[in-house]
């Protein structure tokens, strides 16, 4: 990946203004396509499967007057006077016959209707009219909109002063994007920072143009989607949220990598390509870890999540691409300008994070009871974690779907706002309104029932529906008793009717939606936390680090939602964020936070330990590895995790009502998992762990891939770019080969391999196998220098083995034409095993021959018996290698070979 990464940056560097054109390019088309084709957003919440979401399909079927989308009026008469006077009536009735009129109206209830009930408060002062239109709530035309607001006006004109009208529901919910003054302010500070931490203007604003590209262009995707799918109107400013945040600090890590190789005196663009190299592959790892995290939301399959999951992906993607792309571009656009002037003395900061990881190492047990006491009294709110469907009481206020809310809980009862939907078969009964009115009866006795304002079957006398208005919201838990309780009878009306029933109705559809997502936690939970462990296992070779940062996520999400419950389900700091509306908080909401937490927790895990590994692996001194690693990387990692608190924090105030805890809890979860978990309990565990921390069990060792995510493999090329120095076929030194238990099988081995050359190896079976396995670039386990036909082994040991042939004369039938058809094929080097287990006369000829008759191929040759190859080596250009024998080695095991 690393090596991949250079030459992509190397290109980025040579076309960096068409690279910059070309971005600016796609943003302009994706905008004017977003301008043209966007169809608004919409928060529609479909669960396939569930009772009441197929209860709603077949009732938009049945009775295609329940479809579509609801706007509701409330009307109220001025104090102390009825809205059911002569007067008042007619006008409300007026009203009711002028929007039945419309196109695209399917039905308007008539509050004075003798075949409706309940839509007159108890008091006599309000009426509410609910009118049924055929469309979505995204497709109805802005001008029906503000016909309606203009009818309300006019009502509340014609009733005099005092009275007041209200429209709103679903008509008025759709809501686009906007971006307050707020969300501006976690910019501001984010440039601070970058200006704190790369003590450059031009440095600094670097990431923040990058970061706002690749907003733009994942933002017009987002809009663009919604020409072809239902989008959550969540979904653009989670998608700008995450877009800003990953967008900085991918680009903070690439330009601070850069600025360190330039202060060491690298050339410019050498410097870029090896800052995107390094730093870029631990981007990668980052972005893919959160993006399958994301991807994992489809885990409970309700389609609006997986689309958010998607949006939310792409925007970390685009973020990717634009910070290995566009900064490199930038970066050589601002060449030596961005050089430091002087080398800047790192000692403050050094300093202090030196002192800082001395503390909490000092007494390691100390520390990690504090932390995880202190992290589990904050998880303790987390019970209180109540998920729901926000409705209109969500909405921000002052706006016509939020007022027309508040007005009808006030004059009718929160219940009115969250209807039930009943439904029942009555096509096999003779008496379906005997059965309806019988039902309905029963259910309007039910604890929880404040009223049953219809009960009436369709056109076609099939299906019978009956609207159940709780005493309760549709997020009180009194709510959701009632469903069930409503469910439960199902039985019992099939006994006394002959049909049972089934609840939906949006209410029930949120309640079903939360109930399911909450059942989804923890299959989702055991995904991210058996990914953590799979892909730590890989990248750092160990068994308790990964264990380690698995607990230390888990702590980090506790909190997050503890705090999120401590807010948001009880009230507290209402007031200082903005809170329009106290109660559940999006359903969704502990699914994406786990898997956001998820991504950012791993890069921070990833930039801390990976530091502390590369020094272990070169000293390995377990408490100068943690020193070291910490006090070099925490300068980035505090800067980033500041970044992100900052954008996150900035959605808060002024956010969405969907966004705003999703938000706060990123901005918790960040500075719990960075600040807490990763830069003080980190730290403490592997001072407790020690050496033991880098212990990995031979078996995993043998079957977990490596993941290169700081460059390694780059930093060791580079290192080796020029040498040997010469035109050596095979260049070897202290080349070590391993077995599967991590055994030495050939150790200490110097090659130095001329074009044509025949070297001849002896050495046991095993030894002289894995050696040919490590040059034919066949062999894993493979450490120390090896340059096979120039490319660097084992980095490049897929175009090694494209150029070499490995023949086993031991198990080959004519290994002397394998050999021919390997030279015929023009291969470079030839790899022969066991030649002296050649016994067929005529083969030895051949071979004698084709190693004689073949000075541009070069050869390797191994055997046990000089004895038996006396004669088939051409003596003017052999040379010979002897694998020094080890008594005391255990019993080898088994090769990994690629």
């Amino acid at each position: 990946m690393s090596s991949l990464l250079y030459r992509l940056a190397r290109a980025v560097v040579r076309g960096r203004g068409w690279v910059l054109v070309g971005w600016l390019a796609l943003l302009a088309v994706l905008g004017t396509g977003a301008a043209f084709f966007q169809q608004g957003m919409e928060t529609k919440f479909e669960i396939p499967g569930a009772e009441s979401q197929d209860t709603l399909d077949h009732l938009n079927n049945v009775f295609p007057q329940m479809s579509g989308s609801r706007a509701q009026l409330v009307v109220t008469a001025p104090d102390g006077q009825p809205i059911d006077s002569p007067q008042r009536r007619a006008a409300v009735e007026e009203t009711v016959r002028e929007i039945e009129g419309w196109d695209g109206v399917s039905a308007v209830m008539n509050p004075f209707s003798d075949m409706v009930e309940n839509q007159v408060s108890p008091d006599r002062s309000t009426v509410l009219i609910n009118a049924q239109f055929k469309a979505q709530a995204t497709e109805i035309p802005q001008s029906t909109k503000d016909d309606l607001v203009r009818e309300t006006a006019e009502l509340e004109n014609q009733l005099g002063a005092g009275s007041e009208a209200h429209v709103g529901g679903e008509v008025f919910s759709v809501n686009m994007p906007a971006v307050g003054m707020t969300e501006g302010v976690g910019v501001v500070v984010a440039l601070l920072v970058l200006l704190l931490m790369l003590r450059s203007l031009v440095a600094a604003v670097m990431p923040l143009i990058t970061a706002l590209v690749g907003v733009g262009v994942s933002m017009t995707i987002v809009l663009l989607c919604t020409a072809f799918t239902t989008v959550s109107s969540a979904a653009p400013m989670l998608g700008m949220m995450l877009g800003l945040a990953v967008g900085i600090d991918y680009s903070l890590f690439i330009v601070s990598r850069h600025r360190e190789l330039l202060a060491e005196g690298v050339e410019v663009r050498e410097s870029i390509a090896r800052s995107v190299a390094t730093a870029g592959s631990a981007v990668i790892f980052a972005g893919m870890t959160v993006i399958i995290a994301l991807l994992a939301l489809a885990v409970p399959g309700i389609p609006f999540l997986t689309t958010m999951g998607v949006l939310a992906g792409v925007a970390i993607a685009v973020g990717v691409g634009v910070a290995l792309t566009m900064i490199p571009a930038l970066l050589a656009f601002a060449g030596n300008r961005l050089r430091p002037k002087r080398r800047r003395s790192t000692k403050p900061r050094r300093k202090f994070g030196l002192a800082w990881v001395r503390a909490v190492t000092k007494s390691p047990v100390l520390t990690i009871v504090i932390i995880v006491a202190g992290l589990g009294v904050c998880s303790i709110p987390a019970a209180d974690l109540r998920l729901s469907v926000p409705d209109a009481g969500a909405q921000p206020l002052h706006t016509p779907a939020r007022e027309t809310y508040d007005a009808i809980a006030e004059h009718f009862g929160p219940g009115y706002n969250s209807p039930l939907i009943v439904t029942t078969d009555v096509i096999g009964t003779d008496d379906p309104m005997g059965q309806i009115n019988g039902m309905a009866d029963e259910i309007r006795a039910l604890p929880g029932v404040a009223a049953v304002p219809m009960a009436t079957p369709n056109e076609t006398i099939d299906t019978g529906i009956i609207q159940v208005v709780p005493t309760t919201g549709g997020e009180s838990p009194q709510t959701e008793d009632l469903v069930h309780r409503l469910r439960a009878m199902s039985p019992h009306f099939e006994q006394e009717y002959g049909s049972g029933v089934a609840v939906t109705g949006m209410t029930a559809v949120g309640i079903d939606l939360s109930e399911k997502l909450t059942d989804a936690l923890l299959p989702f939970g055991i995904i991210v936390v058996g990914l953590t462990l799979v892909l730590l296992a890989m990248v750092f070779r160990s068994v308790w680090v990964p264990i380690k940062a698995a607990l230390g996520y888990m702590l980090s999400v506790g909190a997050t939602f503890g705090a999120t419950a401590f807010v948001f389900n009880q009230g507290h700091l209402a007031g200082p964020l903005n809170l329009s509306h106290v109660g559940g908080v999006i359903s969704f909401l502990p699914l994406l936070l786990m898997a956001i937490l998820f991504g950012l927790a791993m890069d921070y895990e990833v930039f801390l330990v990976s530091r502390m590994r590369e020094d272990y692996a070169r000293h390995r001194d377990a408490k100068r590895a943690i020193e070291s690693g910490f006090t070099n990387v925490a300068p980035v990692v505090l800067a980033a995790a500041v970044i992100m608190i900052a954008v996150f924090a900035a959605f808060v105030p002024h956010g969405d009502s969907n966004i705003k805890p999703i938000a706060f809890g990123l901005a918790v979860g960040v500075f719990v998992d960075a600040f807490l978990v990763r830069m003080t309990l980190v730290p403490a565990v592997m001072a407790l762990l020690g050496d033991k921390a880098w212990w990995l069990p031979r078996f995993l060792s043998r079957r977990l891939p490596e993941l290169d995510v700081e460059g390694e493999a780059l930093q060791h090329e580079l290192r080796l770019t020029d040498w040997p120095g010469n035109d050596e076929v095979v260049s070897a030194r202290d080349l070590t080969v391993h077995d599967d238990r991590g055994e030495t099988v050939v150790g200490d081995v110097h090659i130095g391999l001329r074009p044509g050359e025949v070297l001849a190896v002896q050495g046991s079976d095993v030894e002289s196998s894995a050696l040919l396995h490590a040059l034919g670039g066949r062999a894993r386990a493979v450490r120390g220098d090896l340059r096979v036909l120039g490319y660097l082994l084992p980095q490049r040991a897929r175009a090694v083995r494209s150029l070499t042939a490995l023949v086993p004369c031991r198990e080959s039938a004519a290994p002397a034409t394998e050999i021919a058809q390997a030279i015929n094929e023009g291969v470079r080097l030839v790899l022969v095993d066991e030649l002296d287990a050649v016994a067929d006369n005529a083969q030895r000829t051949d071979i004698s021959r084709l190693l004689a008759s073949t000075p541009d191929v070069t050869f390797v040759v191994t055997h046990q018996n000089p004895a038996l190859t006396d004669g088939l080596l051409p003596a003017d250009r052999s040379s010979s290698l002897r694998l020094s024998a080890r008594p005391d080695a255990p019993a080898a095991g088994r090769l990994l070979e690629v």
